[in-house]
């Protein structure tokens, strides 16, 4: 979880822009865009994002969007996981928003859950901070 200082509609913007991340998700995401060019809308269920260097990315399908508290997502490849979904749930706080930033997996390998979880709990952690930070300066 986060809280930032800009209403959920600026925060879900910017999480919802899969071509922006690389501006704002720090170092794992150096490289972000559409994988079929740009979708109607931002966050619109079916688009596709890749997420990471131009050599490794994840395909990330958006599969739930309500504008401006939820935005869903599916990892279709890039991880070592099977049925990974994660929801970012943006919350009216003040003037503000809390992030909540939620996900599960399971491990495609027996035994690797402890390994994806050790890599994604804290990359996931930096993501809310850093799009906190991100809307608050928008």
């Amino acid at each position: 979880t986060a809280r930032s200082a800009a209403p959920p509609e600026t925060v879900f913007r910017i999480v919802a822009d899969g071509a922006g991340w690389s501006r704002w998700a720090g170092p794992m995401v150096r490289y972000s865009a559409w994988e079929e060019g740009r979708p109607a809308a931002p966050g619109e269920p079916g688009s596709v994002r890749l997420l990471g260097t131009r050599a490794f990315h994840s395909r990330e399908e958006i599969v739930e969007s309500r504008p401006p508290g939820l935005l869903a997502y599916e990892v279709r490849s890039g991880w070592p996981v099977r049925g990974y979904r994660a929801e970012v749930r943006l919350e009216p706080d003040g003037t503000g928003t809390r992030i909540v930033w939620s996900g599960s997996f399971d491990p495609l390998l027996p035994g690797s859950g402890a390994v994806v979880l050790a890599v994604t709990r804290p990359m996931i952690s930096g993501f809310a901070r850093r799009l906190a930070a991100a809307a608050a300066a928008a």
